[in-house]
C-alpha cells in the first residue's frame, strides 16, 4: 500500500498539460515502470473512462486504483489525483482577492490570458482533425456553434439535441463496436454510499438555507456540470463560463479567464477552474461570513460535487458501460455529441477572444437577436501580440503548455512594466 500510494502522488505532482499529459504519465508509472496492469487492460480502462461524463484521467486513476486494490485503492487514487492541484488551486484563488490588483500580478494574470486563448485554440484543432468527418459531422458542430453564440441555448440542451441528431444520422451505419471484456460489480451499498456523500451536502443546504441561497445554488449548478460534463473541460466550460459570469454575475468574464489560466499551471484536472468560480461566488455573497472563510467553503464545496460523482460512475457503471459499447445506438448518440463538442469548444474560443482582444464589445440587434460584437476601433495591441507569439509557441515551435503558459506570464509581466501596454 506504501508504494500504491507513492506512484498516485508521483502521478498527482506530475499531472500539468491536460488529460493526454495526465493519461500519460499514469501509462509510464502504472504500466510500464510497475507493470500494475497489462496494456489491454489499461486501453479497456481509458476506452471505459472516455465515454463518461467527467474527468476522464480522474476517473481512469480511479478505475485503476479499484483494479488494483478494490474501492479503497479506487478512492485513494482518485482522492490523490485531485487534493493537490484543489490546494493549490484555493491558495491562488486566495491571492488573486487579496493581492491580485498589484501591477506584476495583474501582468502575469494578463500573460496567461493570452497562453489559455492559443491553448483552447489548440484544443479544437486537435479535436477538430479527429472528429469533423463527413458533412454530418460538421453540420452538427456548426448548429452547437449557432445555438450558443446566436440563441444562447443552455449546453444541456444542445448535448441532448446532440445525442438525438447522432443517433438518428449514424445509427443506421452497417457494423457494431466489439465489446471490451467484463470487469466484476462493486457491491450496490458503496454506489449508495457514494451518492449520498455527493447529493446529501446539497439536500441539506437546500432544507436549511433554500433554494435561492448561493450555497444552494453552488452545489446545485455544479453537480448538474458534474453530470453533463462531456467531451472535456475546454466544452463545459462555455456553459460554466456563459451561467456563472452572464446569468448569474458571479465572476467577470476577466475573471473567467484569469481563473483558466490559473488552473493551467497547476496539476491535476483543468476542470479545477470550477473551484475558483465557486470561491468568487461565495466570497462575492458571504452572508455574514469572513469572505476568505466563504470563499475557501465554496471552492471545496464547488470541487466535492464536481469530482465525487466521478467515484459513483466507476462504481456503479463499470460492469454495464462496457456492454452498451457494442449497441450501434449508443454510438451513434455518442457521435453526434463528440461533434457537437466541437462547435462548443469553437464557442468557447469565440468568447474568449472577443473580451481579450477587445476593450469594447457592442450589442447588436438583428431579426430578434442580439448578438455581441467588437468595436474594431477596441482592439487591444498587446493582448494580439502576446496571443499570436503563444500561438506560435504551440503550434510552431511545439513547446510544452507549462512552458507556454511561463513564458506568456513572462511576457505579461514585462509589457506591464510599460503602463497602458498590457489592460
Amino acid at each position: 500500500m506504501r508504494e500504491f500510494l507513492q506512484v498516485w502522488w508521483q502521478v498527482a505532482i506530475l499531472s500539468f498539460g491536460g488529460p493526454a499529459a495526465q493519461i500519460g504519465v499514469m501509462q509510464r508509472l502504472v504500466v510500464d515502470d510497475k507493470g500494475w496492469l497489462p496494456q489491454d487492460q489499461f486501453n479497456h480502462a481509458l476506452n471505459f473512462c472516455m465515454l463518461l461524463p467527467g474527468p476522464e484521467a480522474q476517473q481512469l486513476a480511479t478505475y485503476i486504483g479499484w483494479r488494483l486494490k478494490g474501492v479503497t485503492g479506487g478512492v485513494l487514487a482518485g482522492v490523490l489525483f485531485v487534493l493537490p492541484g484543489a490546494l493549490i488551486m484555493l491558495a491562488l484563488s486566495v491571492l488573486y482577492v487579496t493581492v491580485g490588483q498589484t501591477s506584476l500580478v495583474e501582468g502575469l494574470l494578463f500573460g496567461l490570458k493570452c497562453a489559455v486563448l492559443a491553448i483552447v485554440a489548440q484544443a479544437l484543432a486537435r479535436m477538430s482533425g479527429k472528429v469533423m468527418i463527413g458533412r454530418a459531422a460538421l453540420a452538427i458542430a456548426g448548429a452547437a456553434f449557432v445555438a450558443m453564440f446566436l440563441f444562447g441555448l443552455p449546453f444541456p440542451l444542445i448535448i441532448l439535441m446532440a445525442a438525438l441528431a447522432g443517433w438518428l444520422i449514424y445509427g443506421r451505419a452497417p457494423g457494431q463496436t466489439p465489446s471490451a471484456p467484463a470487469v466484476s460489480a462493486v457491491p450496490i451499498k458503496v454506489s449508495l454510499a457514494v451518492l449520498l456523500l455527493w447529493l446529501g451536502p446539497l439536500l441539506l443546504l437546500l432544507m436549511l438555507l433554500g433554494r435561492d441561497s448561493v450555497w444552494t445554488q453552488i452545489a446545485g449548478f455544479f453537480s448538474m456540470v458534474s453530470v453533463l460534463s462531456f467531451g472535456g473541460a475546454y466544452a463545459v466550460l462555455a456553459w460554466v463560463a456563459q451561467f456563472a459570469a452572464e446569468t448569474q454575475g458571479w465572476i467577470r468574464a476577466e475573471e473567467m479567464l484569469d481563473g483558466l489560466g490559473l488552473a493551467e499551471t497547476t496539476p491535476g484536472p483543468l476542470i479545477l477552474v470550477t473551484q475558483f468560480v465557486g470561491f468568487l461566488a461565495a466570497w462575492r455573497h458571504a452572508s455574514g461570513l469572513d469572505p476568505l472563510l466563504a470563499g475557501s467553503l465554496g471552492g471545496l464545496l464547488t470541487t466535492w460535487v464536481m469530482f465525487a460523482p466521478s467515484f459513483l460512475w466507476i462504481f456503479l457503471l463499470a460492469p454495464w458501460v462496457e456492454r452498451l459499447r457494442s449497441n450501434i445506438r449508443v454510438a451513434a448518440a455518442l457521435r453526434g455529441i463528440t461533434a457537437a463538442v466541437v462547435g462548443v469548444i469553437a464557442f468557447l474560443a469565440t468568447w474568449f477572444a472577443l473580451r481579450l482582444l477587445f476593450v469594447e464589445l457592442r450589442e447588436v440587434e438583428r431579426f430578434g437577436l442580439s448578438i455581441e460584437l467588437p468595436r474594431l476601433s477596441s482592439v487591444d495591441p498587446a493582448a494580439v501580440g502576446l496571443s499570436l507569439a503563444a500561438a506560435a509557441l504551440l503550434f510552431v515551435l511545439r513547446l510544452g503548455l507549462f512552458s507556454v503558459v511561463a513564458l506568456s506570464a513572462l511576457g505579461g509581466w514585462l509589457l506591464s512594466l510599460w503602463p497602458g501596454m498590457a489592460a
